[in-house]
């Protein structure tokens, strides 16, 4: 059966404990005495120690690897200027890459939809793209206020509505690449003068030329003969179909987006608006 320990036998072995507990508490007193008497003594130069022994190494000495850096050892890194910024300083200023460069991108796009750009009859496709770009999009090289400069003032003290309507454009929308196109309308009543015909269609040209919002397109229309011409009032209205809403997404071909600007005495005259869109629906 199992046996009782003796009570005495208990105490001993309690006595015992609590003694070996006291002994390793005094030693760690110790321990942590003479640690903090260590750092509180001066420093014993290298040359003072025996044999020229090395300073012992303690917690305080080593270095902590998960410290941070200081912001000053960090090097940023600074990607090399393309070729195509180290050419003309017009090119600088844009970033404008090189024709070759450009031709690369068309064949990597190539690739991406699926094809190969080395069969023959997309060999040349990027150089035909590059081309196209130059011309689809010369509306950045163009200034449309100096094509407002000739101003022809001798026109009989002329001062009534100078329309012109259905000038046709192509432009590219910003968002997708993909073409929109219709008819700008464009009306201003003169001050100082009126402008060449043609020089309305060009400046709708000069801006379709560009990657665009219909929107953005329409305002720079307005904005661009307003501050040129001074004219009393001027309106703009833009009808257009986009493909990137007829080719992809919705799908839905046939869909015409109006947009208008109304400056001057069309914007406070209601009767001018209906004038003017009077002026532009009623086709012979």
């Amino acid at each position: 059966m199992y046996a009782k320990p003796d009570s005495n036998t208990m105490t001993t072995r309690i006595a015992r404990a609590e003694d070996a507990m006291d002994a390793a508490l005094k030693s760690l007193s110790y321990r942590l005495t003479e640690t903090e008497d260590s750092r509180m003594a001066p420093k014993t130069p290298d040359t003072a120690r025996p044999n020229g022994s090395a300073p012992a190494a303690s917690l305080n000495g080593m270095r902590n690897d998960n410290a941070p850096v200081p912001a000053a050892e960090i090097a940023p890194e600074i990607a090399p200027l393309p070729a195509s910024a180290k050419r003309v300083p017009e090119a600088i200023a844009t970033g404008r890459p090189s024709r070759e460069e450009a031709e690369a991108a068309v064949r990597t796009l190539l690739r991406w939809a699926g094809d190969d750009p080395n069969r023959e009859g997309l060999r040349d496709t990027p150089a035909r793209v590059a081309k196209a770009y130059g011309q689809l999009f010369g509306g950045y090289e163009q200034d449309a206020d100096k094509l407002l400069e000739r101003v022809f003032e001798e026109v009989e003290g002329y001062s009534d509505i100078v329309l012109v309507r259905d000038i046709p454009f192509y432009s590219h929308c910003e968002h997708h690449m993909v073409p929109f196109m219709g008819l700008a309308h464009i009306a201003y009543y003169p001050t100082k003068g009126v402008v060449g015909l043609s020089k309305l269609a060009r400046v709708v040209d000069t801006f379709a030329r560009r990657l665009q919002t219909q929107e953005t397109m329409t305002a720079q229309i307005a904005d661009v003969i307003e501050s040129i011409l001074k004219p009393r009032g001027i309106a703009v209205m833009l009808e257009a179909e986009h493909l990137c809403m007829a080719m992809r997404g919705v799908q839905k071909a046939g869909v015409s987006t109006i947009t208008t600007q109304f400056r001057g005495a069309f914007r406070n005259d209601a009767n001018e608006q209906v004038r003017f869109l009077t002026l532009v629906r009623n086709k012979p």
